[in-house]
């Protein structure tokens, strides 16, 4: 589900120095994985009949499912949410039934123990369809042709196929599934196999039969069905269809090319080939919580995440298009064909499929530096991470409340850049190799991660679990610090290694095992493993070389160095490779912000880029984010006019070598790099750019092809920033005229760049107005505490009692938990935390509570950072004017 050098000398420290702690996780067990059900009765066959009524919004059902008895039992304990069982017999013999509803589980009581061995269970059952886009739901949306059309859905992870039917609700009980449904006659169904059979059911209705699945977990289940059209083409050998509503499907072209590329990449990586007969891709109009679903064969996207339209679409669709085709298609093997035991290993499949999303949009597209671009992940995993409510990469998840939190940056960012690490160590052919090793063992199967450093170490023979476990096991980022001494004409590196860690007075005692790779400008590589008990030392000729360490930032770690090391690599910045560059300006403000180094550290370096000629967007997309940060924490300072105005004089160069129209010919990270800039300066009140934005709106509003679209973006962002109560009445229009979900976002995201308290009102009722549908309710709500200057105001309208009951009635559960901590999380005032754990919300789940905490340990964060950086720029900004 997605919610983005070459080594000349190797010096690989022998496994007999690495230590640290004892960790304890096992190969995958069937009966000891954790789990809530009991094992002692396990399904490997379902067969189920699903009936649909899509005006009363109801379903029915009639299931059979072969099971085997472990032991002679009298009870079968399953999951059910929101559905009511109207009888169950196991073999022919009725079972008495015991619904929780509470708990999600259904109990039935055999008359008579059942004995080991294989049995049939038949379950009738009758539950709703809602509007809420989790389980089974129906999708109302409007048409390319303006009318309404009404769509049904499925959204199984994490454990909502329950809502659909009587089942085993968990990924360790894997099964077949061959589904039976009656839909609407017109409808097109896709399932995750193709269709065996059609025949009419009577009045306007038909009877779809699907084929019989591989042996896969419920979550991955999926039925679709609407007035959808599709355009197709192969992957090798494999038909690939692209479907959307009816009228767009034109624009799945682009998608239906990258998916189309990313397969045959994907057979021959993995080395097991894809194993259903069919792959589709299917764009869901506007009200889908996730971004995409992996489900297995059938995968469903919110329509912007898959749809591309040339004339209307940004540069950014079309990159996140791509990006997003091939993490869902990575998880057809990580994930669906091999798939974790329990949700505390989600970063199996997360943190893999972001890191190989990566990794085959850049084979595919090498001029769109990924590898470089990575670094953004990293700061987002790491600004998690820093923090005392981090969590481990395998973190242990009680219920489904809590693994609904761990679909979060530490499992997907995190675990990318663990898996980056690890194959930069081992080498690429050598992981690719393990990677087939672990598919082949484990294909139909589960797993933990235990499962994954047995099959690396089995081809790399090296000791991957020590190495791989400190990172995935424990929490926190590792501190790497450098101190060099000349002798004899060569320069000496001492590495150590620590703990960083941001507001943590007391942060918890870790110890890793860690890749170092050390080098620079025209200076052979060296690399070591870096050990809690020994540091590591490394020498180099000269006595006055830029030495980096993480070089091409392939390593999770943060790195410190001696004034001596930081000086040579300031005067040698402008040579280093672009990962290397933007690496350095991330971990110097990580350091700020940890309160390890002054923050004129950080901007010393920022101020020098324009000086360099600096372009290169992963340095400069770096730079807007702490600039940004920087903004945010000047909120109320009397240096706020003078940060703004040198933020302005960094990156007006920028804007004058990129122009305001996109030019024949330019490169696509031009493209990308440009409305960044422009939204930047926008905010930061460039006279001169929300002029021209302003002047640019009003001939897009007479004719819409008169702004590129990769200007539409930014241009109303930045009017909507400024706007007066006609102008944000002009956007609103266009928001609830708007006919597609990209244009819903753009123009919703400049509503929410208001600044204005008045407008700020209006644009959170709109968020859950039906404007916006349910599935983006939540995210839209914490856009405006994020983009519009006042997260506190945010946070206490949506707090208010009735506006929070109406809100949360759009909401499935999974975004329940994170409504308030989403806002609360920008704010810097003591008040909002001590108003968020008070909010009866917090305590109504365990998954509720984390999120309460990690959004109270960040406001406590972000206000002692902001107190220091305001004290920092003013006498900072002060030189600047010497």
């Amino acid at each position: 589900m997605n919610f983005r050098p070459a080594i000349a000398t190797l010096l690989l420290a022998g496994t007999a120095l690495l230590s640290g702690p004892a960790f304890g996780e096992s190969p995958f067990d069937f009966v000891h994985a954790p789990g809530q059900l009991p094992k002692t009765v396990v399904p490997s066959a379902y067969r189920i009949d699903l009936v649909t009524d899509m005006k009363r919004l109801t379903l029915r059902g009639h299931e059979s499912i072969d099971v085997d008895a472990t032991a002679p039992t009298d009870s079968i304990t399953l999951n059910q949410a929101g559905l009511t069982l109207v009888s169950a017999t196991l073999d022919g013999a009725a079972a008495k039934i015991t619904q929780d509803d509470h708990a999600q589980t259904a109990t039935l009581t055999l008359k008579h123990p059942m004995a080991a061995g294989h049995h049939t269970l038949v379950i009738t059952y009758r539950g709703p369809i809602p509007a809420t886009p989790n389980g089974i739901y129906y999708d109302d949306y409007r048409a390319p042709d303006g009318k309404q059309q009404r769509m049904l859905v499925t959204q199984f992870e994490v454990a909502d196929a329950r809502r659909m039917f009587p089942g085993w609700d968990e990924p360790s009980f894997k099964a077949t599934f061959q589904l039976t449904a009656t839909l609407p006659k017109a409808s097109v169904a896709i399932s995750n196999m193709p269709i065996v059979s059609t025949s009419p059911a009577g009045g306007q209705s038909k009877r779809v039969v699907f084929g019989t699945t591989p042996r896969m977990s419920t979550y991955l289940l999926a039925l679709v069905a609407g007035d959808v059209s599709a355009v197709s083409g192969k992957g090798g050998d494999t038909p690939i269809n692209v479907y959307a509503p009816t009228g767009e499907q034109q624009n799945g072209s682009y998608a239906l090319t990258a998916a189309s590329q990313i397969l045959p990449y994907y057979n021959e990586y993995f080395g097991v080939a894809y194993p259903l007969p069919k792959m589709d891709l299917i764009a869901i109009p506007g009200n889908y919580e996730a971004g995409a679903m992996e489900n297995w064969g059938a995968i469903t996207f919110i329509d912007d995440d898959l749809l591309f339209d040339p004339k209307t679409s940004a540069p950014t669709t079309q990159e996140i298009v791509y990006i997003v085709v091939a993490h869902e298609m990575a998880h057809q093997w990580s994930g669906d064909l091999v798939t974790m035991g329990w949700w505390d290993n989600i970063w199996l499949n997360e943190g893999f499929a972001t890191w190989m999303e990566t990794k085959a949009t850049d084979h595919f597209n090498p001029t769109w530096q990924m590898w470089p671009r990575q670094h953004t992940d990293r700061e987002q995993a790491m600004a998690q991470d820093a923090h005392p409510t981090t969590h481990p990469v395998q973190q242990v998840i009680h219920d489904v409340s809590e693994a609904n939190t761990a679909f979060d940056r530490i499992s997907y960012q995190k675990g990318e850049q663990v898996i980056r690490m690890i194959e930069d160590w081992l080498g690429p052919d050598t992981f690719r190799d393990g990677m087939r090793t672990y598919m082949k063992t484990h294909a139909y199967g589960n797993t933990t991660s235990a499962d994954l450093w047995a099959a690396l170490a089995q081809t790399s023979h090296q000791d991957v679990a020590t190495v791989a476990r400190s990172f995935t096991e424990q929490p926190g980022i590792p501190l790497v610090t450098v101190a060099r001494r000349c002798q004899a004409g060569k320069t000496t590196l001492s590495l150590t290694e620590g703990r960083f860690a941001i507001s943590d007075p007391h942060p918890l005692p870790a110890r890793w095992n860690i890749p170092v790779t050390v080098g620079g400008p025209g200076i052979a590589a060296q690399r070591t493993i870096l050990t809690p008990d020994h540091a590591a030392t490394l020498t180099f000729d000269g006595c006055d070389a830029a030495l980096k360490a993480n070089l091409g930032e392939n390593g999770y770690y943060r790195t410190q160095y001696d004034t001596a090391s930081l000086a040579a690599l300031k005067t040698a910045f402008a040579k280093l490779g672009a990962a290397d560059r933007a690496n350095l300006l991330g971990d110097q403000f990580a350091l700020f912000q940890a309160g390890l180094a002054p923050l004129s550290a950080w901007l010393d370096l920022v101020a020098a880029l324009p000086a360099t000629h600096e372009d290169n967007i992963a340095v400069w997309s770096d730079t807007i984010a702490h600039l940004k940060e920087l903004d945010a924490m000047e909120r109320g300072s009397p240096s706020r006019p003078a940060f703004r105005a040198f933020a302005r004089a960094l990156l007006g160069p920028q804007l004058a070598r990129l122009g305001w129209a996109p030019r024949p010919g330019e490169s696509f990270l031009d493209s990308l790099l440009r409305p960044s800039v422009i939204a930047t300066l926008g905010q930061f009140d460039d006279a001169a750019v929300v002029a021209e934005a302003q002047s640019r709106f009003a001939a897009y509003r007479k004719d819409p092809a008169s702004l590129p679209p990769s200007l539409v973006a930014p241009v109303t962002w930045i009017v909507g920033r400024h706007a007066d109560a006609a102008t944000y009445a002009t956007l609103a229009q266009m928001l609830r005229a708007a006919g597609n979900t990209e244009d819903k976002l753009r123009y919703f995201d400049a509503l929410a760049a208001s600044s204005d308290p008045a407008l700020i009102r209006q644009t959170v009722q709109i968020a859950y107005s039906g404007v916006i549908p349910n599935g983006r309710v939540a995210r839209a709500l914490a856009v405006i505490a994020a983009r519009g200057d006042d997260p506190d105001l945010v946070f206490k309208l949506v707090q208010a009692p009735e506006t929070q009951k109406q809100i949360r009635s759009h909401l499935a559960p999974w975004s329940q938990s994170a409504l308030l901590p989403a806002i609360a999380g920008h704010s810097v005032n003591p008040a909002v935390a001590k108003a968020l754990m008070a909010d009866p919300s917090v305590t109504e789940s365990t998954g509720a509570t984390i999120e309460a905490k990690k959004a109270v340990d960040l406001i406590a964060a972000n206000a002692d950072i902001a107190a220091r950086a305001q004290a920092a720029l003013t006498p900072w900004l002060a030189t600047l004017s010497h």
